[in-house]
């Protein structure tokens, strides 16, 4: 057998039986985790009930690995304090027995956290419940908060009516000054719920805010609903700015979204989102941060209406307000779960769904599995003239073209892939303008199948057992000739093929992240059974290497 087979099989056997009761084995932390004591975080914090309470006390508190630590409450990290909290180490939140109780980990404007892990020793948010060994169910959402940073960085929330979409403020439900907003399902009258700045009471805007790093970190079975329409995200960012480190992040069934962004110029790199409810990724209030490997997959069980690989907003009142959202992506992989049904508005499942004048640049990127791949809102707004489509067509559009689908890949996306136009209760097919540009001009691909990528995958919500693994690696790599590359900018990574993962070698996933604790990928090479890399797994793959049994794999 090749040494790349060899390799994939040795990593598929090593995953199979892996749990994470031993986390932080290899940087010295007591294992299993089991038999580290337990410390309630409320301890350590501002327990007078007042507008401070939650809030930690000493300028700098450690969360190591000799304890496993409990949030048994809101827990806060005012301005002026940091959280550092050291590699191996496990935080677990408690469940509340009445919503606004959600236990949560936020961090405030000014504040810090600097939870800097490595491959081999994550740092892990779970529930409480969670014994880490594999088998908690990954039906298991919304069993603790999350994880919430509040930065300085641009936003575009603002209190002056822009138009009936907006009931007399600007994002009302997030606003309570020009430039400041709350926390979804949080109370607007503290200011510890609260991102931005006060731009009316003379605040400014700082793009380079930094609150902290997040490395190395997994958010499990996060999302608890505060109050209708208020759910906490896997990792909520209110406008955090771009000093900010945040890579190799892992968010494990959450019952909101995965990462949702509001406002802020915030960059995130090697990130994972498996199995959350509602979308992967979601952008409001003028982000305009950059990507890079996502890497993203539905749950088996979601919900059909609201699901997307990306929900993509530029203001959730249709304000127009400035600056738009507009993020820069590239190398992304999102997979979805076979969930075409028809809903209310037709906006279900789509692999990308832009909206409310969203702007931003998706490029070398692969939507598998969704009903639409791509869905933009055409309708115009009363008192506007244009919405998310003319951002986008370069023919009808206005005549800014600012948002650009280019050089992606679009996989299985219902029984024929059409970009959607949402019209209300309505859809309309691409015109053939719309047609030329986004394939011809722009050079996306409609595709029932990849070779070596199996999206096709099925896993027990209960028992964790997987039964078909799926592969999100393509082999050969999908050109990208003609297409635009990564900048050489300090952020971006150059590459040469489309999707989160280059087509050999080991990936960027963690040998200790979930995937492989579940053994849901094909081991972290391309799928070690589909030999010949024709995306199907047969007698051909077995021929292929029936003569290599006995051989060295030296």
């Amino acid at each position: 057998m090749s040494k790349m087979l060899a390799s994939a099989l040795l990593s598929l056997t090593a995953a199979t039986g892996f749990a994470q009761s031993n986390l932080g084995a290899a940087c010295g932390c007591p294992t299993p985790v089991s038999s580290r004591p337990t410390v309630n975080v409320s301890t350590l914090t501002d327990n007078s009930g007042g507008a401070a309470d939650g809030e930690l006390l000493a300028p700098n508190t450690i969360f190591d690995c000799s304890k496993t630590w409990i949030l048994d409450k809101k827990v806060y990290v005012p301005s002026g304090k940091t959280l550092i909290i050291q590699p191996g180490t496990v935080i677990k939140g408690n469940a509340a027995a009445n919503p606004a109780d959600a236990t949560c980990l936020l961090v405030e404007v000014g504040g810090k956290i600097i939870a800097s892990g490595t491959e081999d020793c994550q740092i892990v948010f779970t529930a409480a419940a969670d014994n880490l060994d594999g088998s908690y169910p990954i039906s298991n959402i919304g069993q603790w908060g999350g994880l919430l940073l509040a930065g300085k960085a641009t936003n575009n929330l603002t209190l002056a009516a822009n138009g009936p979409f907006q009931a007399g403020v600007g994002d009302g439900r997030l606003c309570v000054a020009d430039g400041l907003g709350t926390f979804e399902g949080f109370a607007s009258s503290n200011s510890k719920n609260q991102f931005g700045v006060n731009l009316t009471a003379g605040g400014v805007f700082d793009d380079n805010d930094n609150s902290g790093i997040l490395r190395y970190v997994s958010i499990r079975h996060s999302g608890a609903v505060l109050q209708v329409g208020g759910e906490i995200n896997g990792l909520t960012l209110g406008s955090v700015g771009r000093g900010t480190t945040i890579e190799h992040l892992e968010i494990v069934s959450c019952a909101d979204d995965g990462i949702e962004f509001f406002g802020g110029t915030v960059n995130v790199k090697y990130c994972t989102m498996l199995f959350g409810n509602d979308d992967n990724f979601d952008w409001d209030d003028g982000w305009r941060g950059k990507a890079q490997f996502v890497f993203a997959v539905l749950s088996p069980s979601s919900s059909p209406d609201a699901d997307h690989g990306m929900e993509c907003d530029a203001d959730d009142q249709k304000s127009n307000n400035t600056p738009r959202s507009h993020p820069v992506f590239y190398n992304a992989t999102f997979i979805g779960k076979d969930k075409w049904v028809s809903t209310a508005d037709n906006s279900g499942m789509s692999g990308i769904r832009a909206k409310e004048y969203t702007e931003g640049e998706i490029y070398n990127s692969i939507f598998a599995n969704f009903r639409y791949g791509f869905n933009v809102s055409k309708t115009i707004p009363s008192g506007r003239t244009w919405e998310a489509y003319h951002n986008w067509s370069t023919a009808a559009g206005n005549g800014t073209n600012s948002l650009k689908v280019k050089c992606n890949t679009f996989a299985n996306d219902t029984a024929a892939f059409r970009a959607m136009v949402l019209d209300n209760a309505t859809t309309t097919p691409m015109t053939a303008a719309d047609s030329t540009q986004f394939f011809t001009t722009d050079l996306n691909t409609s595709v029932s199948t990849i070779p070596g990528f199996l999206y096709n995958w099925a896993i027990n919500p209960t028992t964790n057992a997987v039964t078909t693994q799926f592969d999100a690696i393509p082999n050969p790599a999908l050109s990208v000739t003609g297409c635009p590359t990564p900048p050489v900018d300090g952020f971006f990574t150059p590459t040469s093929y489309r999707g989160a993962f280059a087509p050999t070698g080991d990936s960027w996933l963690s040998n200790w992240s979930y995937s492989t604790v579940l053994d849901v990928t094909a081991g972290l090479q391309p799928c070690p059974a589909d030999i010949n890399n024709d995306g199907i797994i047969n007698v051909s793959d077995f021929n292929a290497v029936l003569g290599a049994f006995g051989t060295s794999c030296q």
